[in-house]
C-alpha cells in the first residue's frame, strides 16, 4: 500500500493552539498543534475522551502557514462578586454546610439562606478552582473568595493553515474527511470559542506530505508566497527539532502527551499546482 494524505483547511476569525496552558494564562503556538488537530478529528468521528486514539495519533502530520495571522490576547476576570446560597451547595460541599450551619439553625423568612448569605459575604463568592473533594469525592470549589481571578488568553487572529495527515490506510483518511464535513461532535480550532469557518476537508490525495503540500495551491487569502512548513519526521533526522504535542490519551483522568520530531522549512508551491481550491467555501 502506498501513502495518501488528507488535506484540511483550518481558518477562522480566531484560533488558539496552546501546548502549555493553565487557567490563568492560556498561550497559543503560531501554528496548529498535532494534539489539537487529532482532538478535532476524534471529535468529528464521535469519539469520547477516554476512547483509544492510537490509530489517529499514529498519522504523520504537517502544517503549512499560508496566512499566519496576528497574535492577540484577551484579558478576563472570572468569579467576582457575591453568589446566591443554594440548598444544593450545602448538600454537595460539606465546607459550606459547616460554615453556614450556625446561621441556618432556626432561620425564618421567605428567602432561603438570607441570614447566612449576609454572614458569609466575606468569603462566599462564585465557585472557582473546581475539583473533586478529598473527603467526599464530589466536585467542590477550591476557592470561594469574592475576589475575581485574572486570566490572559492568547489567540491567532485572521489566520489560515493547510494541514495534512499521512497514512497508508486510505480508508481511514476517507472516513476522517467525511467526518470533518459532517462531524458527530462540534469542531473547534484549539479552543471551544474558535469554530472553523467554511470548508475543512480538502480531499485525500496520493503521495507523501512533502509532495502533496508542494502540489497544493496557496489558499486564496494567503499572505505568504513561500510559507513556513512544519513536517513530522523520524527521530534523528538532520535539522529536526523536538516538540511535545504527540497525543497519547485525552482521558481527563490521565491525559498524556509524548515527544515527536519535526522540521521547519520554507515551502514554495509548484507554479502549476495539481490541487486547487476551486470549490472552497470561505
Amino acid at each position: 500500500m502506498t501513502e495518501s494524505v488528507l488535506l484540511a483547511r483550518l481558518a477562522a476569525p480566531l484560533q488558539s493552539w496552546g501546548t502549555a496552558s493553565h487557567f490563568e494564562r492560556r498561550d497559543t503556538q503560531l501554528r496548529p498543534s498535532k494534539s489539537g488537530c487529532v482532538g478535532m478529528v476524534a471529535a468529528a468521528l464521535g469519539l469520547d475522551r477516554a476512547d483509544d486514539i492510537g490509530r489517529l495519533a499514529a498519522l504523520r502530520f504537517a502544517v503549512r502557514a499560508d496566512r499566519p495571522g496576528s497574535p492577540v490576547h484577551d484579558y478576563q476576570v472570572v468569579g467576582g462578586g457575591p453568589m446566591p446560597l443554594r440548598p444544593r451547595d450545602l448538600i454537595t460541599d460539606h465546607r459550606r454546610a459547616e460554615a453556614a450551619a450556625v446561621h441556618l439553625d432556626g432561620e425564618r423568612g421567605p428567602v432561603f439562606g438570607a441570614a447566612a448569605r449576609t454572614a458569609l459575604a466575606s468569603w462566599y463568592g462564585s465557585p472557582k478552582e473546581i475539583a473533586p473533594d478529598e473527603r467526599t469525592g464530589a466536585l467542590a470549589a477550591g476557592n470561594l473568595r469574592r475576589d475575581p481571578m485574572q486570566t490572559y488568553r492568547w489567540y491567532l487572529a485572521d489566520a489560515a493553515f493547510v494541514t495534512g495527515f499521512e497514512s497508508r490506510d486510505r480508508d481511514l483518511l476517507e472516513r476522517i474527511a467525511d467526518a470533518l464535513e459532517q462531524p458527530r461532535r462540534l469542531l473547534w480550532l484549539g479552543r471551544k470559542s474558535c469554530p472553523p469557518s467554511g470548508t475543512v476537508a480538502a480531499g485525500v490525495h496520493p503521495g507523501r506530505l512533502e509532495t502533496v503540500l508542494r502540489s497544493t495551491a496557496l489558499l486564496p487569502n494567503a499572505t505568504a508566497r513561500a510559507p513556513w512548513f512544519w513536517c513530522e519526521v523520524p527521530p534523528g533526522t538532520a535539522g529536526a527539532s523536538r516538540t511535545t504535542d504527540q497525543p497519547v490519551t485525552f482521558d481527563p483522568e490521565h491525559r498524556m502527551h509524548a515527544a515527536r520530531w519535526e522540521t521547519r522549512t520554507r515551502l514554495t508551491p509548484d507554479p502549476d499546482p495539481a490541487i486547487g481550491w476551486e470549490d472552497l467555501i470561505p
